[in-house]
């Protein structure tokens, strides 16, 4: 009993809701965003593979210089960077199981924080939900395309 409780309560089963994927900003504060010119890394949940983990730094650090930012190795800022990354399998129960298996896919979520390095305001959050192949070798190709998506809902134009 307490099993089917677990298995019915898991984020990784989907059962008849259509899984939306794709970007999605939760909280902008633009007039602060519009004074921003520098930003410090601070570490909060990274992904545990240190391959995915510069991949998506980099990514981050590419999308936030094309908007004017000057990353600081530390000390003072405008804003400090974070980000969360999970995977998780979504599984579908709508269409049938092949050879007796349910329809699963694999599926990461990436979420970047901006904030203000004094109060900790959140300035800037987006996240994405994307399929991904957790065993291919285009993963940094998905995560340059997810990181360049969220940061397309960026509220000021690239190049200040």
């Amino acid at each position: 009993m307490l099993a089917c409780a677990l298995i019915g309560a898991s984020p990784h089963l989907v059962a008849g809701a259509q899984v939306k994927y794709g970007v999605v900003v939760q909280t902008v504060k633009s007039a602060e965003l519009a004074k921003a010119r520098t930003y410090v890394w601070t570490v909060t949940r990274p992904s545990f593979d240190k391959t995915i983990d510069a991949q998506i730094v980099a990514a981050v650090d590419r999308e936030l210089s094309a908007r004017g930012f000057t990353k600081r190795p530390s000390g003072p800022s405008d804003v400090t960077v974070t980000y969360a990354s999970v995977s998780r399998t979504d599984i579908d129960l709508k269409t049938s199981p092949r050879d007796g298996v349910p329809n699963q896919s694999a599926v990461g979520t990436l979420t970047v924080d901006l904030s203000n390095p004094t109060t900790r305001e959140l300035l800037f959050r987006v996240r994405v939900d994307t399929p991904i192949d957790k065993n291919s070798a285009a993963l940094e190709s998905v995560i340059d395309a997810s990181v360049k998506a969220m940061f397309e809902k960026y509220p000021s134009s690239p190049n200040r």
